[in-house]
């Protein structure tokens, strides 16, 4: 039995990809920390009852910025594969945390790595880069394209990304980066600007609320299913070497568009109920992201079967269930 160590196995991506593991017969090891709080909800239907047999996803309480408590772990575990999915993935937050940022998503990176290496175990490592590193560098982008990052979220994950081509040239490492663009789902967290605008609606379509207030409205995204793109991750690491993939649509949508789509999900104009708050606008503004993934389909065979409008439905039709 194979068995997979997944870092944000609690987050939007862990909970998909863990399904999908358990799904193909994996062994499933999740990093957690400790909280005073049950964080566990997205994964909470996945799990038995630890005394019944077969018992196939484990939690372990750490911490990114642990390396001790990460080589151990990596050492006990011993997996076949690691998914390092686990950081601070706010741009905005970053901004105002841009410290602790850097820890968890650059050196806690680093440190996952370290882990594998001095624990000397034989495992394929995947690093979940993201399109924001590309930044201020106009599209389409893909694996060539330049770097120019936009936030100290984007710096941090760059760096999270050299690291990892570092570790796969100098020590020869089975390491990978997925440069994945904006990927949404019913389990996206609640301030991220989609889930916002969906949960919005569900609220102001029953009456609870009146007003959204979103920043900027014309920055331009390439916005895919988060259930389809982790199994793009899984097929990175059955290949024969490490390497680096853009997974997208290669199609953008404004910010209006989104919201658009989803107050007209429930027959409602979004210019009555969206307002501007300055407040969320970002400091150095990304302005277009829309990836070019013709390396990931031409060598992983993997391609995205949802749209960005039909995503913008299937989440504000969750959120409406979740509403009732």
């Amino acid at each position: 039995m194979k068995k997979a160590f997944i870092t944000g196995i609690t987050g939007q991506d862990g909970s998909y990809l863990a399904e999908l593991l358990l799904e193909k017969g994996y062994e499933v090891h999740g990093l957690i920390r400790r909280s005073s709080n049950f964080n566990t909800q997205r994964i909470d239907h996945l799990f038995q009852d630890i005394h019944e047999t077969n018992q196939r996803l484990f939690l372990h309480y750490g911490d990114l910025i642990d390396g001790v408590g990460l080589t151990n772990l990596i050492r006990a575990i011993d997996p076949h594969e690691v998914y390092n999915l686990g950081a601070q993935s706010h741009v905005q937050v970053s901004f105002s945390m841009p410290q602790y940022t850097a820890q968890v998503d650059a050196v806690g990176a680093v440190g996952l790595l370290e882990a594998i290496r001095s624990a000397k175990v034989n495992t394929r490592y995947y690093q979940a880069s993201t399109s924001e590193m590309f930044g201020a560098t106009p599209p389409p982008q893909n694996e060539e394209s330049l770097f120019r990052p936009q936030s100290p979220y984007a710096a941090a994950k760059l760096m999270a990304y050299w690291s990892t081509v570092n570790y796969r040239e100098g020590y020869g490492m089975h390491a990978t980066n997925g440069i994945l663009f904006n990927h949404e789902s019913p389990r996206r967290g609640e301030t991220f600007v989609t889930r916002k605008i969906t949960r919005a609606v569900a609220e102001i379509a029953n009456g609870s609320k009146k007003k959204l207030f979103l920043g900027n409205l014309d920055a331009v995204r390439d916005w895919g299913y988060a259930k389809e793109y982790v199994e793009s991750m899984w097929l990175m690491l059955q290949q024969e070497s490490g390497s680096d993939y853009v997974v997208a649509t290669g199609v953008g949508a404004t910010v209006r568009d989104f919201a658009d789509a989803s107050f007209s999900r429930v027959g409602l104009n979004w210019v009555d109920h969206v307002e501007i708050d300055p407040r969320y606008i970002r400091p150095t503004e990304v302005d277009a992201l829309i990836g070019d993934a013709s390396k990931t389909r031409d060598m992983l065979g993997w391609a995205p079967k949802t749209q960005w409008k039909e995503l913008a439905e299937l989440m504000v039709d969750s959120d409406l269930q979740n509403y009732k």
